[in-house]
């Protein structure tokens, strides 16, 4: 079989996300790397709006503490209006807990492995979340920051965010 064929019979970028967006994990960092590596960069202000988040499953500690706050997703209203942590409260309303976040965030534009695109940038922690585009309603994210906060055993967080119906970046959920 020529090389050209196997590019051919390589499962595309949107299969592999499907792929994994699927799977029950435990999922091996490494093919969530190379993913990552294909993906298209994204400006800062084309993220704009409210996300419904995941972790993917690959047993990194954030994966068990996001999923005891309930978290919802993102919002990010402007490029200086970032809420990193939008979680489900008891009664069943979002609010932005600032508290777990040490604040909220804004967006910019950064350079992460040689490729520039849309970050997040925590505002009372040295933590950044990298986005790439999917599609146009799906971002995968790497949260990337000091080792003792975010890296476990020398890994990255991996998690992925798909648009909410009807987002378009208006204004945010009210704080508790």
């Amino acid at each position: 079989m020529s090389q050209e064929q196997d590019q051919n019979d390589a499962p595309s970028v949107l299969d592999r996300w499907r792929t994994l967006r699927a799977a029950p994990g435990p999922l091996d960092p490494e093919e969530l790397d190379a993913l990552w590596a294909d993906l298209a960069v994204v400006e800062a202000a084309d993220v704009l709006g409210s996300w419904r988040g995941f972790a993917f499953p690959t047993g990194h500690p954030l994966e068990r503490r996001l999923a005891r706050s309930r978290w919802h997703g993102k919002r990010f209203a402007a490029l200086d209006d970032a809420k990193p942590l939008i979680c489900r409260a008891e009664d069943g309303g979002l609010y932005s807990d600032t508290e777990a976040g040490q604040g909220e965030a804004s967006l910019w534009n950064v350079e992460f492995r040689g490729e520039v695109t849309a970050t997040m940038v925590y505002d009372g922690m040295p933590v950044l979340d990298h986005f790439k585009r999917v599609d146009e309603h799906t971002l995968m994210g790497v949260m990337n920051g000091k080792p003792g906060l975010v890296l476990s055993q020398g890994r990255h967080f991996y998690f992925g965010l798909e648009r909410e119906p009807g987002s378009d970046g208006g204004p945010a959920p009210d704080r508790r």
